[in-house]
């Protein structure tokens, strides 16, 4: 099993090769692979140094599956060529996401869907996957009609010069900016660009990535994305209007019942999810689970999830296990 880790030496890319070596993923040859300026480069993988190459020498090695996390350009581009030679490809960027010939993929909720024809698999939006892995069980049972929510999102989402503007702010340093404004002590509502309608594209991503995820376009999304001076784990506000009553109760235990979600939901022992405990892990944590005593039918939760994991490396590595265990790779 020869795998491609493409863009492997950014911020998602050493957290895919972290999650590959943690979940003993059965590879038997690693090709680490960056942009030109990285090429040479050596990375450590299970005690072992790997030179990175470069995305045509990546080609021609023909990889069985390739982990793409280097930008919707580059998969744009170098995605298909990869798999014109067969080699399976399950990418993190937007590229590929709103492509009605490209599956896009949370394995606890929608993996049946993939083929051995699958050559190009679109990751979710780290966002979109923690919101419909607590969404999709609650779907099922009682039929959402809108969800409104808002995100509280690290800094790690933006990237490496996001992240260094944050600890600069700390430390009282000045240095290059990620942002149009300081991060530290703020909270910028502005994910990612504007577009005409007054959204970002972020908050796009929220309002249709989990239509086409479920299969159902029954139901709808708004959408505030905000940035927040976290180091690592995006937070979600989330409010939904089912067509079903519900009970609590049950709306606790179907989510405790879920595979890849934690419930964390105990306000007289102030236990509720946050980044700081979601870093590092897989699951998603969800919590402040409550009736909306506005409106019928509503409920309100509180989602949080480490983003660089479940919301980008993990679940792009769990496409490929399912791929590999299901024999279409």
């Amino acid at each position: 099993m020869k795998v491609a880790v493409v863009g492997a030496t950014g911020m998602v890319g050493e957290v895919m090769l972290k999650v590959l070596a943690e979940r003993n993923f059965p590879l038997t040859e690693l090709i680490p692979v960056a942009s030109e300026r990285s090429v040479g480069k050596t990375i450590s993988y299970k005690g072992q140094d790997y030179k990175v190459v470069g995305l045509a020498d990546a080609v021609a090695m023909k990889p069985d599956v390739a982990l793409f996390s280097a930008g919707g350009d580059t998969s744009l581009e170098w995605a298909p060529k990869f798999a014109e030679v067969g080699t399976t490809v399950v990418d993190n960027s937007s590229a590929w996401r709103m492509d009605p010939t490209k599956k896009l993929i949370v394995p606890e909720i929608n993996a049946n869907e993939l083929t051995k024809d699958d050559k190009i698999i679109a990751n979710p939006n780290c966002s979109t996957i923690q919101l419909v892995m607590a969404l999709a069980p609650l779907h099922k049972k009682y039929k959402m009609k809108r969800v409104v929510v808002s995100t509280y999102q690290s800094v790690s989402g933006t990237g490496v010069k996001a992240v260094k503007q944050l600890e600069n702010e700390v430390a009282g340093i000045k240095g290059e900016m990620a942002y149009p404004y300081p991060i530290g002590r703020n909270a910028l509502p502005h994910c990612d660009v504007f577009l005409d309608n007054g959204y970002t594209k972020e908050e796009m991503k929220l309002a249709l990535e989990p239509q086409k995820i479920l299969s159902d376009t029954s139901f709808s999304v708004s959408a505030t994305a905000v940035r927040i001076p976290t180091a690592g784990g995006h937070s979600e506000s989330v409010n939904v209007e089912f067509e079903n009553d519900y009970d609590l109760a049950d709306v606790r235990k179907l989510l405790s019942e879920t595979p890849g979600v934690i419930v964390q939901d105990n306000t007289d022992t102030n236990t509720y999810p946050m980044p700081i405990y979601a870093h590092g892990k897989d699951e998603v944590f969800v919590g402040r689970i409550r009736r909306d005593e506005t409106q019928k039918n509503t409920i309100n939760m509180w989602i949080v999830a480490d983003n660089l994991r479940k919301g980008a490396a993990t679940n792009t590595i769990q496409i490929a296990e399912y791929l590999i265990e299901n024999k279409m790779i």
